[in-house]
C-alpha cells in the first residue's frame, strides 16, 4: 500500500470510533496541547475564495453556558463538555471583507494589494452579481459546514469526542453572546470533550447505506 502520513487504517478506525456524543465525562478536559491542535484545524481550514466568512466563539464561562443551556432545548453536551464552539458567520459578506482578506494575502504573499486586485474584482462580482441565484448568508453558513466537518475528523483522529448541534435557538445564542454587534451570526454548535463511559450511544453500531448505495461513478 502506498505510504502516507497517517495509516489508511487509522484514519478508518477513528472514523469508525467517532459518533455525535450525547453524554460528556464532565471530569475529563481536553489538554492544552490538543485543544490549540484543534483550533488550527478552525484556522487551516478552507473556503471558497479564501475568504474565510466566519468567527469561532469559544465559550469558556461556565455562567455563559448555563445561560445559553434553555435556548439548546437543555441538552446537556453544552454545559458538561471539555469545550464549546460556536460557530458563526460574517454576515452580510461585502466588498470591504474582501479587503480585508486581500490585505492579509498580500501579507502573508509579500506583495501589494494592487498585484491582487484582479482577483478582488472577481470575487467582489461574485458577491454583488453571482453567477446562478445566491443568498450570501446561506453561502456563508456552506463555509462554516467545512470548518466543522474539518474539527470534527481532526478531533477523531486525536482520540477526542465532538457532538455538532443545530437544536438550538440561534436568535438567543447572538443575543447572549452580542455577535450582531460584531457583524456575526451563530449558526451551529460544536461540543468536543470525552465520552462518558455510561454513554449508551457509543457502542451503537453505526446505520449507514453501503458505499454502493451513495457513490455511483459514471
Amino acid at each position: 500500500m502506498t505510504e502516507t502520513p497517517i495509516s489508511a487504517t487509522t484514519i478508518l478506525q477513528q472514523l469508525q470510533w467517532r459518533y455525535a456524543t450525547k453524554k460528556f465525562d464532565t471530569d475529563r478536559k481536553i489538554p492544552a496541547d490538543l485543544w490549540q491542535v484543534l483550533l488550527q484545524s478552525l484556522v487551516l481550514a478552507p473556503s471558497s475564495f479564501g475568504l474565510q466568512p466566519w468567527k469561532f466563539y469559544v465559550i469558556e464561562s461556565a455562567q455563559l453556558r448555563q445561560a445559553l443551556l434553555p435556548h439548546t432545548s437543555n441538552q446537556r453536551q453544552v454545559v458538561d463538555a471539555s469545550h464549546l464552539v460556536v460557530f458563526a458567520i460574517k454576515t452580510n459578506l461585502n466588498s470591504a471583507d474582501v479587503d480585508r482578506y486581500l490585505a492579509r494575502q498580500a501579507e502573508v504573499h509579500n506583495t501589494t494589494a494592487e498585484n491582487l486586485q484582479g482577483y478582488g474584482d472577481l470575487v467582489k462580482r461574485f458577491l454583488q452579481s453571482p453567477p446562478y441565484p445566491l443568498n450570501v448568508d446561506e453561502w456563508s453558513t456552506r463555509q462554516v459546514y467545512i470548518a466543522l466537518g474539518q474539527f470534527m475528523v481532526t478531533a477523531a483522529l486525536l482520540g477526542i469526542d465532538t457532538c455538532p448541534m443545530e437544536g438550538f435557538l440561534p436568535q438567543e445564542y447572538d443575543r447572549i453572546l452580542d455577535l450582531p454587534a460584531q457583524g456575526y451570526h451563530a449558526v451551529v454548535l460544536c461540543a468536543a470533550g470525552y465520552r462518558a463511559a455510561d454513554d449508551k450511544y457509543a457502542t451503537l453500531p453505526k446505520v449507514r447505506y453501503s458505499l454502493e448505495a451513495v457513490v455511483e461513478v459514471r
